[in-house]
């Protein structure tokens, strides 16, 4: 049995269907990341285990137990919230004692987990300050202290980075991600930002308006999405329309049209690795979508490769160049690592060239549950 367990999970706000029947199952010590775009419900799933909102309909059990109608101070999960919400009359020691103190933990007993949970955040030696004399960073790590020193069976992250610039950011990434390897409480996070829940997620749940629609570990759900809002919201995506020509088994030609046969038109892929199955019941003269990856994509010399195309515009990314094709199939996002040569100029003719194992076929919409 999984440690905790969403099942039907639904809650509507009137005619609007926040969250719609939702089924997760999180293992103990594992970080899972709720991620998608602002209104698909990860906020309002959040804070349905939290306990601040009341479900509609479904149920919800921790170790064992059900916790659907259980107050959310008898559920015991440790919180980060995205504003802190630190008390700034309080030091930082203060601040992280109490939920001890509302426990009724005697001071002794207090003041050593205080020690120990300022320690793993690297902050004893700041525990007298207050939280106006703080860095953003270092109020993060007092919200994350207050939240694990009550030993959390589930510890919930509500978009806990949001305020913070980006490099701080991302050094925080990787230090929640060993605070919780460390003490191996089972970890939720709510996130919009894709990089972060593929940087320090055991697995990510890809929500859409209210609903599941891929759960998976990081590898997999960016290089096996298993829809078009999944390759899509998940880092950058080329999507290409194209028709079955022909079918072998697992090999399956694809003719992406526009009479491009003489620019090597004719995609060809093994159904295996595909995904769930995507390419099962697909025929001849079938349509369908392909996707891949701007850094699967190869620039080459005009007339080689599998397509010709035309810079239309350029970015420097630092490590890597960005650029922007037309051509006869579309618009076309290319990503090349930068190794000091001199990069591809706008309006340059160019050829485009991918690894056949590269190119995913993209199923038909549907949700989990």
């Amino acid at each position: 049995m999984s440690f905790l367990t969403l099942t039907d999970v639904s809650k509507s706000f009137g005619d609007l269907h926040a969250v719609a029947g939702i089924n997760l199952s999180v293992e103990k010590g594992e970080f899972v990341s709720l991620l998608g775009p602002s209104g698909c419900g990860k906020t309002t799933t959040l804070q349905m285990i939290a306990g601040f909102i009341e479900t509609t309909r479904g149920r919800i059990t921790l170790d064992g137990r059900d916790i659907t109608h259980t107050k959310p101070n008898r559920r015991g999960l440790g919180i980060v919230f995205q504003s802190y919400a630190l008390f700034p009359h309080m030091s930082v020691a203060q601040n992280v004692s109490f939920g001890l103190e509302m426990r009724g933990v005697d001071k002794a007993e207090r003041n050593h987990r205080v020690r120990e949970a300022l320690a793993l955040v690297r902050l004893d030696s700041l525990a007298h300050r207050f939280p106006r004399e703080l860095s953003g960073g270092q109020r993060q790590r007092v919200a994350i202290a207050r939240a694990i020193v009550i030993a959390p069976p589930v510890l919930l992250l509500d978009e806990p980075m949001s305020n913070l610039d980006a490099k701080l950011r991302e050094d925080m990434q990787f230090e929640l991600r060993a605070i919780q390897r460390k003490i191996g409480t089972t970890t939720i996070m709510v996130t919009h930002d894709q990089s972060e829940a593929l940087s320090i997620s055991d697995r990510v749940v890809v929500m859409e308006a209210g609903r599941i629609t891929q759960i998976d570990t990081p590898y997999r759900a960016y290089e096996r999405p298993e829809n078009r809002f999944v390759s899509q919201f998940i880092g950058k995506a080329n999507m290409l329309a194209g028709t079955v020509v022909a079918r072998d088994g697992d090999a399956i030609r694809i003719d992406l049209g526009q009479d491009l046969a003489q620019t090597g038109s004719i995609a060809q892929l093994s159904s295996r690795g595909q995904g769930q199955g995507h390419a099962h019941g697909i025929d001849v003269g079938d349509a369908v979508t392909l996707c891949i990856r701007p850094e699967k994509l190869r620039l080459c010399a005009p007339g080689e490769g599998r397509l010709s195309g035309n810079v239309t515009s350029r970015f420097f990314l630092g490590s890597q160049w960005l650029y922007r094709l037309d051509s006869r199939v579309g618009e076309m996002l290319v990503c090349c690592q930068n190794e000091g040569n001199e990069p591809f100029s706008e309006g340059a003719q160019v050829g485009i060239d991918w690894h056949a194992d590269s190119l995913r076929l993209i199923a038909e919409e549907r949700a989990h549950g």
